[in-house]
């Protein structure tokens, strides 16, 4: 008779999935705060012109093929359309800021942002990835279903709002990056 133990676990049990592109993994599962801070005027500019297309549509349909629904009839369609524009502007602009976290878009600026962010941390004694309540479980549950889920937010918009220590990227950066500039400080003086 063989007795087997139970194995504990203080990570996932589903390992992360590392995307093998052209561009570094910041981070598989960004915090919304950090997608909306990291995304570029380009992101905004084209989520504007996708979001722009559903009203523009209207007002063409309208014009081509007029509605004769009456006096205001056209009105709460329009604002239904721009709400939805709106709307698809918002996920548009967010799921290109997060491809970049998952290092499928160019993403120079976000690797510098990344980097110069978590090193402040280090230096202050902040914990990376921000203070949760959650229970380490719940946040390893957190993780397991955001983890990118920026990919499929055309489908179902389900952005990350736990803060959690499960990224899918070594840490250990961060923190020689942080001893190097804190040398260079002492010997600077």
């Amino acid at each position: 008779m063989s007795s087997q133990s139970q194995e504990t676990y203080s990570q996932p049990v589903v390992p992360d999935k590392i995307p093998t592109g052209e561009y570094p993994l910041i981070d598989n599962d960004p915090h919304f705060n950090r997608v909306i801070r990291y995304s570029r005027p380009s992101d905004w500019l084209y989520g504007a012109g996708v979001g722009a297309v559903s009203p523009a549509l209207m007002l063409y349909w309208e014009k081509v093929s007029p509605s004769f629904v009456g006096k205001g009839g056209f009105a709460p369609i329009m604002r239904l359309s721009a709400a939805v524009g709106v709307t698809g502007a918002f996920i548009f602009a967010y799921s290109r800021s997060s491809a970049r976290f998952y290092g499928a878009r160019e993403n120079r600026r976000e690797v510098d942002m990344d980097m110069r962010e978590m090193v402040d941390k280090v230096k202050r004694g902040e914990p990376l990835y921000g203070k949760s309540e959650l229970t380490e479980y719940m946040q390893g549950v957190a993780h397991r279903n955001s983890r990118y889920a920026g990919v499929f937010s055309h489908v179902i918009p389900w952005p990350n709002f736990v803060n959690h220590p499960y990224h899918g990227v070594d840490t250990a950066k961060y923190y020689r990056q942080a001893e190097l500039e804190l040398e260079q400080e002492r010997q600077g003086r």
